[in-house]
């Protein structure tokens, strides 16, 4: 590199310039460091799948990914963040999630500190949206964002569990299909968008009421207890409950398991959906207790190496927008075979990660879709050819 064009890069990014390709370090940044401040608990399996997508789709894109879990703790969540800018030795790219709106202190931290951050899963919402504005404006170093149109997923969730009822003419004797709503918060993003997809659906089905949306904070033991409430509310109400909403997997599950205890069937006079792509979804769903889990969005952590590797050796995913969001997808026995082996055993390295970077030419444009996961997959070893 010769003297005049250190000079240059010098001073762009000491004035906050953006490189000709938005940005991107260099053509041919090499190795990255990379860190996750993990918002979840250890041996959450969303998130545990999240930072393990990541970690593998590091090792096919030379990246290194080192994850600090903040056991869904954001006081935690806030120090780790705060620690990671604050390094002498800075990483590559710092990736966070804005569960429950935590993130904006570190975000304006790295700001200071010139470390550039990417937000996965939940971005700002509301008066912090307002006040940053989106990415790269007021706050240079937040690159983008990667999300998932959760709204779609809950919308989708609610009317498998609507056609199913009316089906099987599940109706309480005032004529109308009624549904359980079980959210996770009422504060993160991506629990908000989930119940207006719920929302949404009901909204556009006169025949169907919520009676209860219940809040369990992501966990199957508040679920399980706020389900048997609810039980034990309609049938003293003498009101046949048709379908559980439930916007994780955990929460499904336990629903799930009040459900048995207080006599009924699921898959056969109840229905039940979750969300996450869970090992134990997966096999309740195999044995027909469990109508279909939506997800697939803990893969954001494998995409979100995808779009800071390509945005390292210039090929900057803002070229499309600062903003990528990924679709989720329903499994359900029909498809349950195409991906229930690779969820199950966790073997994030048989996906090809380097097949899902943006062609030349054509920066930010990605196919993250269930059909283009199921065709990067190596055989697992030992299976035949």
């Amino acid at each position: 590199m010769t003297v005049v064009l250190r000079i240059m890069l010098a001073v762009g990014m000491a004035c906050g310039f953006l490189l000709p390709v938005g940005g991107a370090v260099s053509a041919d940044a090499g190795r990255l460091n990379i860190v996750f401040v993990n918002p979840g608990k250890t041996g959450e399996v969303y998130w545990d799948m999240v930072a393990q997508t990541m970690q593998a789709a590091g090792r096919k894109l030379d990246a290194h990914v080192e994850v600090l879990t903040s056991e869904r703790n954001y006081r935690t969540m806030q120090e780790l963040g705060f620690g990671v800018v604050a390094r002498a030795d800075k990483p590559d790219f710092l990736i966070l999630s804005n569960e429950e709106s935590a993130a904006v202190p570190i975000l304006e931290a790295a700001e200071a500190a010139g470390v550039k951050t990417l937000l996965l899963s939940n971005t700002l919402i509301g008066d912090d949206a307002a006040r940053l504005g989106p990415p790269r404006q007021k706050l240079k170093t937040w690159l983008g964002d990667i999300t998932t149109d959760l709204q779609t997923a809950g919308a989708r969730m609610a009317n498998a569990l609507i056609s199913a009822a009316r089906a099987e003419k599940w109706q309480s004797p005032d004529g109308k299909i009624h549904i359980l709503g079980i959210g996770g918060d009422e504060i993160t993003p991506a629990s908000i968008a989930r119940n207006a997809g719920l929302k949404l659906a009901v909204d556009a089905a006169p025949d169907v009421v919520v009676d209860r949306m219940l809040f369990a904070n992501w966990t199957q033991s508040e679920a399980e207890q706020v389900t048997r409430n609810y039980l034990s509310w309609a049938a003293r109400k003498e009101i046949r409950p048709a379908g559980i909403w439930a916007g994780n997997d955990p929460m499904a599950l336990g629903a799930l398991r009040a459900v048995v205890a207080a006599g009924l069937t699921p898959g056969r006079n109840i229905q039940l959906v979750g969300l996450n792509w869970s090992e134990d979804a997966l096999r309740e769903i195999k044995a027909g207790r469990l109508l279909m889990t939506d997800g697939g969005h803990f893969l954001l952590g494998g995409w979100s190496i995808v779009l800071l590797r390509d945005y390292a050796d210039g090929c900057d995913f803002a070229a499309a927008s600062p903003r990528v969001e990924a679709r989720t997808s329903a499994i359900t026995r029909d498809n349950l075979a195409s991906v229930g082996d690779l969820i199950k055993t966790r073997a994030f390295d048989r996906i090809d990660f380097a097949r899902f970077r943006a062609r030349a030419g054509r920066c930010g444009q990605y196919d993250f879709s269930i059909d283009a996961l199921i065709s990067s997959l190596t055989l697992p070893e030992g299976a035949a050819d």
